[in-house]
């Protein structure tokens, strides 16, 4: 039964000949011996908290990840100059150390276990110690005098392990070049049940550290070695009693309070399009054993707590095992938006590579194979890169009809022949399928109180026959492209019946299991996915900026505005390769003829603006419609565009610095930098207004790697040299006619 066993979504090569194990010997303070290669861990003789003399987002050097025996010989040390982590190994295994190196602040204000599990309604702690005597810090000398702290699991050893890929990346078009798997180091930490509630199961916790980010990745291996299966009702993946970003003592109830700088954030991420409301795992929780806190009533939040919402209440099978999600804790340097914004896009491109994929793509209205070929031939011909049967094309993904796939094949085998990848949608949630089928509300027990009312269940028979429909869709007519609307697989599902889950308790486990195996089976493959949520570190390569879908409704003018406001909103925490914009080409939802670019020849300007709001700013949007031109003069202005985008591509498609957001009262503007380009910084102007406006544009420079002088020109003229101010801002003036834009280039 799908759901009820479960096998690693990657495999580790453990190095067994180097595994690392405690002896039955003990030291003089009854803590037992662990006796390592030294070939395998050097001792690690940094200091507690260096502080980096260069910024690692420009100067990335020096940021090697190592993983070091520390000078006692009882502990381990990860490190990459950006963070460092230490554990203790002596009785058991144990974080006792946790630092920033980028502002030289400890993190780690006391100890806790590794990891929990949860099984036949009793939690088990996996690792850490007791016997601290004040949870406000910890002193190195209380270290050595610390015990375990989980009887019920032995620390039996650890294992020098290779950074893996939870599943492949089939690179088949422009991307960032970047490595997959992320380059860094591992280890593996190995855990035997004990006592007689967990005999037989072992836990492997695997931990990463990569180079360039400062960022450690972490989940577990359970494995069942006893004679009957064992129901893992819940897991805790990180639980860091970390030191309280604020104190306050008295209790608030409207007021949030202030989280310490660290992030945390997984593949277990959906309902939601960005990363803070995508977070379904990372909680921040009191402390009640912290008795010296300032707070009244023990309520600080200053526990990082990493776990499922629910479940996953799966079965282990004799000889079997079951594999977390993937979880990642993100240590920040600065309170800044900005700064926080940009570590975020920095660890989302190196975790997740695939969403620097950018293709520029067309949306056809129509799947018929006359008005498809068409549209193609458009396409490439002003260089399009990407077609999708968008919505309501009339496609159908799960019909799988031999005559219906050699039709769909045929096309798209012409469209590939002029150099076209093709793409189609898709739509799972907000439907109903049948009672058998959808998912059931467990407050009503029937059909329906899904997060967008009635939805299918993945784990339906009708689920587990729709994705071997799509699949066997995608594979028989050679698409390169999956725009999937759902399934949203933050519901769950009461349902006993169904097959591919057995309550509600192990449903959003199943649903999520099920898009992220679909979503990993497609980047295997080369299909790029449009997903609406936050499926980036499970495959996924673009979801929305952000918009609301009858804001096309409106007039021209105003659609330009929101639509620059949406990618300045949407770029705080996602690189602008992962969001999706939209234009209506045609009258989208209502509005009438002043909310339509048709007929495109005869608003030219306004088409253009949209050309210059999108890939100008480096993003892509659905351009949705029959066409992208009408005429001559159309067709010379859409290549004109694309060839501006592709002849800047690289710096259109590296980090945004946010400067003004659009208003409609002035001048708007976002900054491209990238530090290790020749053109180290770009920047789209806008002026909205009906007259012409002279302006000092400041740009702002310390993130493209200048901080004297740089060398500006605007448009195609020639570049000036400019001294930059104390804060490495370049002050540029410029002239700017009504309604119309410029472009200002930085080189050094």
């Amino acid at each position: 039964m799908m759901g009820r066993t479960f096998s690693p979504r990657g495999t580790r090569v453990a190095l067994f000949v180097l595994i690392c194990f405690v002896t039955a010997g003990t030291a003089e303070n009854g803590a037992a011996t662990v006796f390592t290669n030294s070939a395998s861990f050097r001792s690690s003789n940094s200091p507690l908290a260096k502080v980096r003399a260069t910024d690692w987002m420009i100067d990335p050097s020096n940021t090697n990840a190592s993983i070091n025996r520390g000078e006692d010989d009882q502990s381990l040390v990860f490190e990459n100059g950006l963070i460092k982590r230490t554990f203790r190994l002596s009785s058991t295994a144990g974080t006792v150390g946790f630092d920033n190196l980028m502002t030289g602040n400890s993190l780690l204000r006391a100890t806790g276990p590794e990891a929990q599990i949860t099984i036949a309604g009793k939690v088990h702690d996996i690792g850490g110690f007791s016997g601290q005597p004040d949870r406000a810090y910890l002193l190195p000398e209380w270290i050595v005098r610390l015990t375990n702290a989980a009887p019920d699991f032995q620390f039996i050893g650890f294992s020098p392990a290779f950074v893996i890929a939870p599943f492949q990346w089939k690179q088949k078009r422009h991307h960032a070049n970047l490595p997959w798997p992320p380059s860094g180091k591992a280890v593996d930490f190995f855990y035997r049940g004990s006592s007689e509630e967990v005999r037989g199961l072992n836990v492997t916790i695997h931990y990463e550290i990569y180079d360039g980010i400062p960022v450690i990745g972490k989940w577990m291996t359970i494995s069942n070695r006893s004679t009957g299966a064992v129901t893992l009702e819940h897991f805790v993946q990180e639980h860091l009693s970390v030191v309280e970003a604020e104190s306050g003592v008295d209790e608030r109830k409207d007021l949030a309070w202030r989280t310490p700088g660290i992030d945390a954030f997984s593949d277990y991420m959906f309902h939601a399009m960005d990363f803070n409301t995508g977070n379904q795992t990372a909680s921040w929780q009191p402390d009640k054993r912290y008795k010296s806190q300032v707070s009244y009533l023990l309520n600080t939040p200053c526990i990082l707590m990493v776990q499922p919402p629910i479940g996953p209440d799966v079965q282990i099978r004799p000889n079997d095992s079951f594999t977390t999600f993937r979880s990642y804790l993100v240590v920040q340097d600065s309170t800044d938006r900005e700064r926080q914004g940009l570590t975020i896009r920095h660890v989302q491109r190196s975790l997740a590579p695939w969403t620097t994929e950018n293709p520029i793509m067309m949306h056809v209205r129509n799947a018929e194979s006359k008005a498809f070929r068409s549209a193609v031939d458009q396409c490439a011909s002003v260089g399009f890169e990407m077609i999708i049967y968008t919505f309501g094309s009339g496609l159908n993904m799960e019909n799988n009809h031999p005559d219906y796939l050699a039709r769909i094949k045929a096309d798209v085998d012409y469209a590939h022949s002029k150099g076209i990848e093709v793409g189609a949608y898709s739509l799972f949630s907000s439907r109903s399928i049948n009672p058998e089928n959808d998912v059931i509300d467990p407050k009503t027990g029937k059909p329906g109180g899904a997060i967008f009312g009635t939805a299918p269940c993945f784990g339906s028979q009708w689920g587990i026959d729709y994705f071997k429909n799509l699949t066997n869709f995608i594979s028989a007519t050679g698409l390169d492209l999956l725009e999937h609307d759902g399934p949203y697989p933050g519901d769950v599902c009461a349902s006993t019946n169904h097959p591919g889950h057995h309550s509600l308790n192990d449903s959003q486990w199943i649903n999520w299991s099920m898009s992220a195996r679909l979503y990993s089976w497609c980047r295997e493959h080369g299909i790029y996915v449009n997903q609406p949520d936050y499926y980036f570190l499970a495959g996924g390569n673009k979801s929305a900026m952000g918009y609301r879908e009858d804001n096309w409704s409106l007039p021209r003018a105003q659609q330009l505005i929101h639509a620059r406001q949406n990618i300045y909103d949407g770029t705080w925490t996602k690189p602008q390769t992962s969001g999706w914009m939209f234009v209506p080409l045609t009258e989208y939802q209502g509005g009438g003829a002043d909310a339509t670019i048709e007929p495109l020849n005869k608003h030219l300007a306004d088409y253009e603006a949209h050309l210059a709001n999108n890939l100008g700013d480096g993003v892509q949007a659905c351009w949705r419609g029959p066409r992208l031109y009408d005429s001559e003069e159309t067709k010379l202005l859409v290549k004109s565009w694309v060839d501006f985008f592709l002849k800047h591509r690289a710096i259109l498609e590296s980090d945004i610095i946010h400067c003004r957001r659009a208003d409609g009262r002035d001048i708007d503007y976002l900054v491209h930098v990238n530090p290790s380009l020749k053109t180290r910084a770009f920047a789209m102007v806008h002026n909205p207004l009906d007259h012409e406006v002279e302006r000092i544009v400041s740009l702002p420079l310390y993130y493209a790697g200048l901080s004297k002088t740089a060398h500006i020109c605007e448009k195609d003229g020639l570049f000036q040299a400019c001294e930059l101010d104390r804060s490495c801002r370049a002050n540029v003036p410029v002239k700017i006619p009504a309604h119309s834009r410029t472009w200002l280039l930085v080189e050094e």
